[in-house]
């Protein structure tokens, strides 16, 4: 599951890394929920929890329906 998320998280990327950002995988709860750590530009940026949900989340549950959701640590 693990490399499964990497490659999900690999595909929204280079749009967090063209405005100076970026995103580490933290770890994968028993329950499913990706816990991720914005790096960067992203980290403390106001429009971080929206490039979260619409950008990264979005994806992601797109990509990979058995996860329950993403949150930032």
């Amino acid at each position: 599951m693990r490399e499964k998320v990497e490659a999900v998280l690999d595909k929204v990327r280079p749009m967090l890394q063209a405005d100076g950002g970026d995103v580490e995988l933290v770890e994968i709860t028993e329950n499913n929920i990706v816990k991720v750590r914005l790096q960067g530009a992203c980290k403390g940026c106001p429009m971080s929890q929206m490039t979260l949900k619409n950008g990264i989340e979005r994806t992601v549950l797109k990509l990979l329906p058995e996860v329950k959701g993403v949150e930032a640590v």
